[in-house]
């Protein structure tokens, strides 16, 4: 990918912060589309499975708030993934009309997979950064999800 002139060293602090995201996330998904190109995961359902992986007690309308989409779209996309042998869906012990999205041992040696090579994505944007640069990165970063709160 050919990063745009604009990104160099004498122009960093007048580039927007959406620029930066922006960048790295074409990046992201070139890397994904073509690290996955067989894979019957898109980019646009990668999301959905990995959230699924670090819920705790995560459910269909929690997926449906989390990413803005319909109840529709996710169930569709819950159904393929069921299918495919990639989740369960559980009765919830505290409230038996809802249903909880777990992986199964499938969805977890894939996503596996699928954090091996995000894994390896992070290393290649971040190489040359020392250990504290990316510690620093992180935290500003974490500052930044924080931040979205408040809009």
């Amino acid at each position: 990918m050919v990063v745009p002139s604009q990104f160099n060293e004498e122009n960093v602090e007048s580039i927007r912060i959406y620029h930066f995201v922006e960048e790295l996330v074409a990046s992201f998904k070139n890397y994904i589309d073509e690290e996955f190109i067989d894979d019957d995961i898109s980019m646009v359902e990668l999301p959905f499975l990995l959230r699924i992986r670090f819920s705790d007690k995560g459910s269909q309308k929690d997926l449906v708030n989390l990413f803005k989409v319909s109840d529709g779209y996710t169930a569709k996309l819950l159904r393929r993934f069921e299918l495919a042998g990639l989740i369960k869906r559980i009765e919830d012990p505290s409230n038996r009309r809802r249903k909880l999205v777990k992986l199964t041992d499938k969805g977890l040696k894939r996503t596996d997979k699928i954090l091996k090579s995000i894994d390896y994505w992070e290393d290649a944007v971040m190489d040359g950064m020392n250990d504290d640069e990316k510690k620093v990165l992180k935290k500003a970063l974490l500052k930044l999800v924080l931040n979205t709160e408040k809009l």
